[in-house]
C-alpha cells in the first residue's frame, strides 16, 4: 500500500508519469524512513489515532483497535506500541486497557515503587506491558545480571521451557537483591507476582516499536496524500473486503467512479480535483490483461460501431467473453446511445449475438430492441458476480447506514450481544425441514463489510416472507455453536425502507 501511495503521488505531484522501484525508494527514504520521518508529527497523531480517521492503517484495520485507540490517545510511537500490546486477548481479559486509559488519562496518581520503576515503566503509567520491561527491572531492583534479566524474560514467557528450576533460582535471587536495595520481602514477592500475571501477555518491546512505525507510517500518507492513501487502499484490499473498503472511502468523502471503458485503468485512478476514486478493469472477473491492454491502446470507444469494429484493435484478445463482462460489469453504459432502449437491449445487439459486421448489428438493434434495460434483480447480480463486491449502494444507501450506526443499530458481522439489534441485506432464502417435519428457512444475509452470514428462521408460517436484496433490521438470538436465530420472522424482522 506504502508503495502504491507513493506512486500516485509521484504521479500527481512531481508530474512522473511511470514511476520506476527507484524513485519509490528515494522518496520513501526522503520522507518516510525511520531516520527521516518526524515521528513526533503532532498533525499525524490528532488527525489519525485521536480523531479515529481510519484507513487501512497497518494494526488499525478493526472496530476494537481502533476504539481503544482513540480512548488512548497515543502521542508517541511508544504509545502506539502500547495501545497494539495491550489490544490482545490476554490484557483485554484483564482488563488492562480501560485500567491504562485510566492511568494515561491521570498520570499524577500513578505510584512507583522506586526511582528505578519510575524510570523503567513511566513510558507505559506503571504498567509492564513490554518483556523487556520485566528483564530490566529484576537487573535494576533485583540484582540479576541483564543475562539472568533475560533468561528471566524467556523462563516467564515461555511455558512449558523446562526451567523451573531456573524460575525458582531467580526468584530467589531476585528477592534477596531487593532486600538488598531496600525494599521489603513482601513487596518484592509482590513485584514477582506482578512479573508472572504481565508475562503472560508482555509483548516483545523491539518487535511492538518496528509495526508501530509501519502504522505511523500509514497514518502519516493518509494524512498528508489522503486520496493517494486510499486510492491504494482500495487497491491492496483483497476481494472479501473491498466492499467494505470502498465504504470507508465514502464515509471520508471520496465519490465512487462506476466502472468506465474509456476511464478504468489497471488500478484504482484518482479524479484530477482528487475528490472521486475510479475502479480499475482489473477488478472485472473474465477480463484478462491481453483484452485490457487492447482496450488501453485503442480508446476512447465512442459507441457501439466504435467499440466492434475498430481498425487496429485484436478481436481475438478482445474478444466476445470480455465485451460480455465489461457490459454486464456496467464498463460500457457510457457509450450505450439513445438507439438502444435500455443496457440489455445493448447487451443482446452486441454480445450475445456479437455481429460480424455493421449490417448484422443494424438488424441485431431492430431485433432485441423490445429487451429495454436490465432488472435491478440482474444488476445487482451481475455486479456481485463480475466484481466480487455486492452493490450495497443499490439497496441501501450511506445515510441510512450512518442513522443505524448513531441509533446503535451495527450491521450483523458486528454484532453485539447484549444489543440483539442488527441490520442486514437477504441474497438466499433456503427452505429446509426439522426432524419433525416443520419448515424453517436459512437466510444467507450480507452487510457493509461484505460478510455473508447465515441466519436460521425457526416456525416459519405460512404468511411469513423476506425479500431478497432489501435491507432489514432484525433482533436476533446468537449462539456460539449454532450461530444466528430467529423464531418469529413477523415480530423480529423489519423492512428498512
Amino acid at each position: 500500500m506504502m508503495e502504491g501511495c507513493i506512486e500516485h503521488i509521484l504521479r500527481r505531484h512531481h508530474g512522473v508519469a511511470e514511476p520506476t522501484f527507484e524513485q519509490v525508494r528515494e522518496y520513501y527514504n526522503e520522507k518516510l524512513h525511520p531516520d527521516t520521518i518526524n515521528m513526533s508529527d503532532r498533525e499525524v497523531y490528532e488527525n489519525v489515532f485521536h480523531a479515529g480517521r481510519w484507513a487501512g492503517i497497518f494494526q488499525f484495520t478493526e472496530q476494537g483497535a481502533q476504539g481503544f485507540c482513540k480512548k488512548a490517545k497515543p502521542e508517541s510511537i511508544v504509545d502506539i506500541s502500547a495501545v497494539t500490546s495491550i489490544f490482545r486477548p490476554g490484557p483485554l481479559s484483564a482488563g488492562v486497557d480501560t485500567d491504562y486509559v485510566e492511568a494515561k488519562t491521570h498520570p499524577q496518581y500513578v505510584s512507583y515503587l522506586s526511582e528505578d520503576a519510575r524510570e523503567i515503566t513511566e513510558e507505559t503509567f506503571g504498567f509492564l506491558i513490554f518483556q523487556e520491561q520485566i528483564a530490566l527491572l529484576a537487573h535494576k531492583l533485583g540484582g540479576l545480571t541483564l543475562d539472568e534479566g533475560n533468561m528471566l524474560r524467556k523462563v516467564l514467557t515461555k511455558k512449558g521451557t523446562g526451567k523451573g528450576g531456573i524460575k525458582t533460582k531467580l526468584r530467589v535471587k531476585f528477592v534477596d537483591g531487593c532486600k538488598a536495595n531496600g525494599i521489603d520481602s513482601d513487596a518484592a514477592n509482590s513485584l514477582w507476582d506482578k512479573f508472572e500475571f504481565f508475562s503472560g501477555y508482555g509483548f516483545n518491546k523491539s518487535h511492538a516499536v518496528s509495526y508501530s512505525i509501519i502504522s505511523f507510517q500509514c497514518a502519516w500518507l493518509w494524512n498528508y496524500y489522503p486520496a493517494e492513501w486510499m486510492a491504494a487502499f482500495l487497491d491492496k484490499e483483497p476481494e472479501s473486503r473491498k466492499e467494505k473498503a470502498i465504504n470507508i472511502a465514502k464515509k471520508y468523502g471520496f465519490d465512487i467512479a462506476p466502472l468506465d471503458i474509456n476511464k478504468s485503468g489497471t488500478v484504482w485512478e484518482i479524479s484530477d480535483d482528487g475528490k472521486t476514486l475510479i475502479q480499475p478493469l482489473t477488478s472485472i472477473k473474465g477480463l484478462g490483461m491481453s483484452a485490457i491492454e487492447q482496450i488501453l491502446d485503442n480508446r476512447p470507444f465512442t459507441n457501439a460501431e466504435d467499440l466492434l469494429f475498430r481498425e487496429g484493435v485484436s478481436y481475438s484478445k478482445f474478444n466476445k467473453k470480455a465485451l460480455d463482462a465489461l457490459c454486464r460489469g456496467g464498463a460500457l453504459d457510457n457509450i450505450i446511445d439513445d438507439r438502444f432502449t435500455g443496457r440489455k437491449h445493448f447487451w443482446s445487439a452486441c454480445v450475445v449475438e456479437r455481429p460480424k459486421n455493421l449490417k448484422k448489428l443494424s438488424e441485431n438493434m431492430e431485433t432485441y430492441k423490445p429487451e429495454g434495460d436490465f432488472s435491478e434483480e440482474e444488476i445487482i447480480q451481475f455486479k456481485t458476480d463480475l466484481t466480487g463486491i455486492f452493490p450495497i449502494n443499490l439497496v441501501i444507501n450511506l445515510e441510512t447506514i450512518e442513522k443505524l450506526k448513531e441509533k446503535f443499530v451495527p450491521p450483523i458481522s458486528e454484532f453485539d450481544e447484549e444489543l440483539q439489534l442488527c441490520w442486514f441485506i437477504p441474497r438466499k432464502v433456503t427452505e429446509r425441514k426439522t426432524k419433525n417435519g416443520k419448515l424453517y428457512w436459512v437466510l444467507e444475509v450480507i452487510d457493509s463489510n461484505n460478510e455473508l452470514t447465515r441466519i436460521r428462521c425457526w416456525g416459519v408460517k405460512p404468511h411469513d416472507s423476506v425479500q431478497v436484496n432489501r435491507p432489514y433490521m432484525s433482533r436476533l438470538n446468537y449462539d456460539p455453536d449454532w450461530g444466528f436465530s430467529t423464531r418469529s420472522i413477523r415480530h423480529n424482522f423489519r423492512l428498512l425502507g
